[in-house]
């Protein structure tokens, strides 16, 4: 994906999409994702639903993307080198211990370049309220 208007038109067009941050599909081929705090194995991948919740609507999709993407851009960083976001189309099978869907991945669909992610940032910092990604630092 190339641009934030690209994957709204593809979240628009097609539903059981996915985020995922990771090294890729080559690396994930295993279908399993693992708990940062304890270690354990999960059934699935780790990925954040880009389908629309009726609640949204009519705002626009490309909104809804970009805020899915800039709500756990904190996770290039924490992840570490080559950790990048990539739509898949796929199955929710469970649920991570922070409620993430765990996904079975159907297919692989594209990268998202990092110009979209800037996009998804511009977008949101126009937006009014104090957002940030979801990752806080700080006391509690």
């Amino acid at each position: 994906m190339k641009t934030l208007a690209d994957l709204a038109e593809l979240v628009e067009n097609e539903s059981g999409l996915f985020v995922r941050w990771s090294r890729g599909p080559e690396v994930d081929e295993g279908g399993v994702s693992k708990d940062d705090l304890t270690g354990t194995e999960l059934p699935g991948l780790s990925a954040n639903a880009l389908d629309v919740e009726d609640w949204w609507k009519p705002r626009p999709v490309w909104m809804w993307v970009a805020r899915r993407l800039y709500d756990y851009s904190h996770l290039a960083h924490e992840k570490g080198p080559g950790v990048r976001p990539w739509v898949l189309e796929g199955e929710v099978v469970g649920h991570g211990p922070d409620n993430e869907p765990l996904v079975a991945c159907r297919r692989p669909i594209a990268w998202i370049e990092e110009d979209v992610l800037e996009e998804a940032e511009r977008a949101v910092a126009e937006q009014r309220g104090d957002w940030g990604p979801l990752r806080r630092t700080g006391d509690a």
